[in-house]
């Protein structure tokens, strides 16, 4: 694309240059791309210009300051406040996808999936975007929600690929920093409201307001509300959807636990959810309203429901063993992982193992040690992803909140942990590995290191 048509509305340039792609990321960043060199919050993309240049940039736009360098460079103030402009005039095919936006503290990914998995049953040619990459696009991201320009290009493949919808996971962050700026969804859902990201938003209230960002100003044209949520009336009222659909776990006639999961009867169809914990009863009927707000009929979409399948990382078994695997990072979502297990294996003893990460929100480590202490028979505390912190103070703060009677044990090397717990594991015991789920990597200091806790509990298990 010219130069000029790409900052037409945006910006006056003299330069005169053709542009294959657009990147904010040196390490994404191919051969006649332009790099977008932003002011971030610890260090400014100029600094990254020559690795841009030997990466085959074609030229770069700028905000802040002046640089001399061997290709074209392009000033422009406020060049943050441009990028949804910047991606709309680029990837003009990214707005014949139709979208749905799920936000929450829990469930986003396994909402987005069941969705996904529904309308792949029922032919609809879909993709989803989120915390485990972008589906079907070779190109995937370990953010919750990517950057407004990965959003865009998957979207524009997505359109070349004749996939009519996709779903996005909205993060706090996301919807804080526009990376979801210019787009307009057809739906959006929220899931669940519990403490999380407090080292970013500071209060519950701002984190309340930024979930609430997705629903207001004809962002989502339908809202889906989940109303067990004890914040889910701030929802209702602050959508601009004023006929927003609502569901709940009362959308069901009965329901009771099963050895697989869940024994179902919705509206008249007797069925057996195959998935652990009352939560995924909640993102399932989410799933079953959204793709019945698209049109289907509840005979065309209930029959699925049974075949539905977690994502990996969340409340995912280990084949032909009683150990689970989940990214319970959040005191909500180990309490209702621990639950869950305590509901489907009454006669079993719950052992636990997690850790909570370093530079993150402080004050749930101590709550995700009362959650522990109270509904484990025996508590194992390891590294998470400590990255600059202490590994050991991590733990004291964690064992804040537990009992001094509690079975507690302290192994920091995580592998080392779960291969500890994995081989101990007796007979009428359920092991719950918490915290990292889906992640294929530990950071630890300012090291990355390649961990998947399924793959050290499988090699351990065998």
């Amino acid at each position: 694309m010219d130069i000029k048509i790409l900052l037409s509305n945006i910006a006056e340039t003299t330069e005169a240059f053709d542009v294959s792609g657009l990147s904010l990321n040196t390490k994404t960043l191919t051969k006649g791309d332009l790099f977008i060199a932003l002011q971030g919050e610890k260090n400014h993309g100029a600094e990254y210009i020559d690795s841009a240049i030997e990466n085959g940039c074609i030229g770069v736009l700028i905000e802040g300051r002046d640089v001399d360098c061997g290709v074209p460079i392009i000033r422009i103030d406020n060049l943050k406040l441009h990028l949804s402009g910047l991606a709309q005039n680029f990837y003009t095919k990214a707005k014949d996808v139709d979208l749905i936006a799920v936000t929450g503290t829990n469930g986003k990914t396994s909402v987005s999936h069941y969705i996904s998995q529904l309308l792949d049953f029922l032919k609809v040619n879909n993709g989803v975007i989120g915390t485990l990459g972008i589906s079907k696009v070779e190109k995937k991201s370990i953010n919750t929600t990517p950057d407004i320009l990965s959003i865009y290009s998957s979207l524009e493949e997505y359109s070349n690929q004749g996939i009519e919808l996709a779903i996005i996971e909205a993060s706090s962050h996301a919807l804080m920093q526009d990376r979801l700026k210019g787009l307009s969804f057809i739906q959006g859902i929220f899931t669940n409201l519990t403490q999380d990201h407090l080292d970013y938003h500071e209060t519950m209230n701002n984190y309340k307001e930024a979930k609430g960002k997705l629903f207001t100003n004809g962002f989502s044209k339908k809202a889906i509300i989940n109303r067990d949520d004890e914040n889910h009336q701030y929802f209702l009222d602050t959508a601009s959807d004023k006929d927003p659909l609502t569901f709940g776990i009362d959308d069901l006639e009965f329901f009771k636990t099963s050895e697989n999961g869940f024994i179902c009867q919705l509206n008249n169809y007797v069925f057996e959810l195959p998935l652990i914990g009352e939560f995924n009863l909640s993102n399932a009927l989410a799933a079953f309203t959204s793709v019945k707000c698209l049109g289907y009929s509840e005979d065309q979409i209930i029959p699925f429901l049974a075949k539905l399948s977690p994502p990996p990382g969340r409340m995912q078994q280990l084949e032909n063993s009683h150990i689970w695997i989940d990214y319970a990072h959040t005191p909500d979502a180990l309490d209702n992982a621990l639950a869950s297990l305590r509901r489907h294996y009454p006669e079993f003893k719950i052992r636990v193992l997690f850790g909570c990460g370093g530079d993150r929100d402080k004050t749930k480590r101590q709550l995700m040690g009362k959650i522990a202490s109270e509904n484990a028979d025996s508590i194992i505390l390891t590294n998470d992803n400590p990255r600059s912190e202490s590994p050991e103070k991590i733990i004291e703060d964690i064992l804040g909140g537990i009992k001094v009677e509690n079975d507690v044990q302290v192994i920091l090397d995580r592998k080392h942990a779960i291969e500890t717990v994995v081989k101990t594991l007796g007979e009428d015991e359920v092991l719950l590995i918490a915290g990292k789920g889906h992640e294929t990597t530990q950071t630890i200091g300012d090291q990355i290191f390649q961990f998947s806790d399924v793959e050290v509990a499988l090699d351990a298990f065998i």
